[in-house]
């Protein structure tokens, strides 16, 4: 145990080394003057690198699952230090506080998908409302933290490092991210296939459930914000969620309110719907929750083309994603400078399938013209990267590449 203790203090001390470069002011400085329409150059977020081939898990050398789960995010962030893109490393390690129910049950329910049959590859939905009458096994949910297993976690990891790495509780509420833009959950509780023929079939039913999962979410928000669990560090934009109008994320920094934070939704489950469907079943119902935060990001990885007009009805709406699937073009002249524009281009064809340096530059200088003309203030995430054929190299290729593009073209 003392060894491997010893093995978390050496990467944690790595890490907070990093975490203390003055780069990371710099970046800070970045991104706060970009979400806040200050003109600084484009900026680069390489949201995954597919680290499953990078770090060699044989390597590992803690037994403990606990131990060993912080062992991984430790070299990752170490890894990331060698990237060169405009992530922010923060000065601390987060511990999840322990839910009551546990997280996969805040619906009453099991919310997980079906087990992978192998590692790396895609689990089935089992959906649990499978009739109508289901809808009655759900539980009201409420904001309420097992302190005694949660004490437990976050002593265990400070007794380790706590000496070394600042150590952040996330007491904020179970639904936040995917468990809390409700199109996320919807799909796992009933079946992705299933709610599109709900739209149909039985269109009152289906209001019926996606209003009783938009009054939870914000019940439970309501709850965890009295009860003074929301911090500085629940900020949520699928970006760095720095801006001048909000304080800087920190860890620990209990008791702020949601209009003090950003807020962050998605749609991925309702990319097949058309705008009108998409906000009758869906975005009127998230709208309640995301107008209670400072500000806030939408999108992930569905195609919102043809459905930001009905974006612009969140009132504190400030980033909007565009993604491999989207239109770029009409995008762009739609978001013009109203928001922020967060371009993600597609990882198979930047570094999934190997490195084409040519089809790169090239490909950022096409995109680059687009945003141009249409006076897009925008940053690139390179996300979901599955692969990159065990070539970890190429990820910082790839980001010199995309700097370079940049300041010929812009």
């Amino acid at each position: 145990m003392d060894q491997e203790i010893n093995v978390l203090k050496e990467l944690a001390k790595k890490a907070m080394e990093i975490a203390n470069k003055p780069v990371q002011d710099e970046r800070r400085n970045l991104w706060r003057q970009h979400n806040s329409f200050k003109k600084t150059r484009p900026l680069i977020y390489v949201r995954e690198f597919a680290f499953n081939e990078i770090l060699d898990k044989k390597s590992l050398r803690c037994d403990d699952p606990f131990y060993r789960t912080y062992e991984e995010q430790l070299h990752a962030i170490i890894f990331r230090d060698t990237i060169g893109d405009d992530f922010i490393i923060e000065p601390w390690i987060t511990v999840d506080a322990v839910y009551d129910p546990p997280a996969d049950l805040r619906w009453g329910i099991k919310t997980s998908l079906d087990e992978k049959p192998s590692e790396g590859g895609a689990a089935a939905f089992n959906p649990q409302l499978k009739v109508e009458e289901d809808i009655e096994k759900l539980i009201i949910p409420s904001h309420k933290i097992n302190l005694s297993a949660t004490r437990e976690r976050v002593e265990k990891l400070y007794d380790a490092i706590g000496d070394t790495i600042n150590i952040n509780v996330n007491k904020g509420p179970v639904f936040s991210m995917w468990t809390g833009d409700i199109s996320t959950d919807l799909a796992k509780i009933r079946g992705l296939e299933q709610i599109m023929w709900d739209a149909y079939d039985r269109p009152e039913w289906l209001h019926k459930l996606v209003s009783f999962m938009s009054d939870a979410i914000l019940k439970v928000h309501n709850e965890a914000e009295n009860a003074g669990d929301f911090s500085l560090a629940n900020h949520q934009n699928q970006s760095m969620p720095y801006a001048e109008e909000l304080q800087n994320p920190k860890a620990n920094a209990y008791g702020v309110k949601r209009n003090e934070l950003w807020g962050y939704m998605a749609s991925q489950e309702f990319t097949t719907f058309g705008p009108d469907m998409f906000n009758e079943f869906l975005l009127q119902y998230q709208l309640p929750i995301l107008e209670k935060f400072g500000l806030t990001a939408y999108g992930c990885c569905e195609d919102l083309t043809k459905k930001i007009d009905y974006l612009r009805k969140i009132p504190n709406l400030r980033r909007i994603a565009v993604t491999p699937f989207a239109d770029v073009q009409k995008c762009a002249e739609q978001i013009g400078r109203d928001y922020i524009l967060s371009w993600r281009p597609n990882p198979s064809t930047m570094i999934s399938t190997g490195l084409d340096q040519n089809f790169v530059r090239s490909f950022m200088r096409e995109h680059f013209q687009i945003f141009k003309d249409n006076n897009n203030q925008f940053d690139i995430t390179l996300k979901d990267v599955q692969t990159i054929n065990h070539q970890p190299e190429n990820v910082v290729k790839w980001v010199q590449i995309v700097r370079e593009e940049m300041e010929n073209s812009l």
